[in-house]
């Protein structure tokens, strides 16, 4: 290989993990926006029983994700092996598809504004601190349209990333669950000052913009797909 050769080569791998950083960041403030029961009750927890609390809550979340991860990374490689040739239109339809139904779900999404109990009940013994992890995990867990989102989160870096089989998309996820957990982090320290702006009026605002935003993401992803099919 020339040094000419390898410059570019740098120069190429330098432009695509700034293009999966930027991706990635921008992604996992997406979602770490998206209004459901975990971001109330992280919301809650942070009040009521302290910010370490809510903290071992997240982390019971953050678990629940790495293990929806695994399971849509399973049937993206199964779908993905399924392209001959490498072709990963069917996977950009698939996860286009995902994202459009997941946006008007979220866009209909009915939401009500949550008052929150202001009593104070402080948490200090540990095996409270592990029960909040094992709530939070099971808070989201139980949440089937989690893994559709994961799935299409990983349609979103297919292309940069080379597939399911390379560092890119492990850098990818990571930055969007670094992100995740560090806004997550910041709405659990900021939970008495949020308090009073979670209005019904900015709870459906996010829901709608979110929504738009998915659907908008999903129709270019199953326009790109079919594109690439003729």
């Amino acid at each position: 290989m020339t040094n000419e050769t390898l410059f570019l080569s740098r120069i190429a791998l330098r432009y695509c993990t700034m293009d999966l950083l930027f991706k990635g960041l921008v992604t996992g403030f997406i979602l770490s926006i998206m209004i459901g029961p975990v971001f109330f009750v992280l919301l809650e927890t942070s009040i009521r029983k302290g910010v370490k609390a809510a903290l071992w809550m997240d982390f019971g979340v953050l678990i629940s994700d790495f293990v929806y991860i695994l399971i849509a990374y399973v049937f993206y490689k199964e779908v993905e092996d399924l392209s001959s040739g490498g072709d990963s239109s069917l996977l950009r339809i698939i996860g286009g598809l995902l994202f459009i139904g997941y946006g008007i779900f979220n866009f209909f999404k009915k939401v009500k504004e949550r008052k929150f109990d202001a009593d104070s009940i402080p948490t200090s013994k540990t095996r409270d601190y592990i029960f909040l992890g094992i709530k939070g995990f099971l808070l989201n867990i139980a949440n089937p349209l989690v893994i559709f989102y994961w799935f299409s989160v990983m349609t979103i870096g297919s292309e940069d990333t080379g597939g399911t089989n390379s560092w890119g998309m492990m850098f990818f996820l990571s930055i969007i669950l670094i992100t995740f957990f560090g806004i997550d982090i910041l709405k659990i320290l900021g939970a008495k000052r949020l308090r009073p702006l979670v209005t019904q009026r900015l709870l459906i605002g996010l829901n709608r913009l979110i929504g738009i935003v998915f659907v908008a993401f999903g129709i270019f992803f199953v326009a790109q797909g079919i594109m690439m099919r003729m």
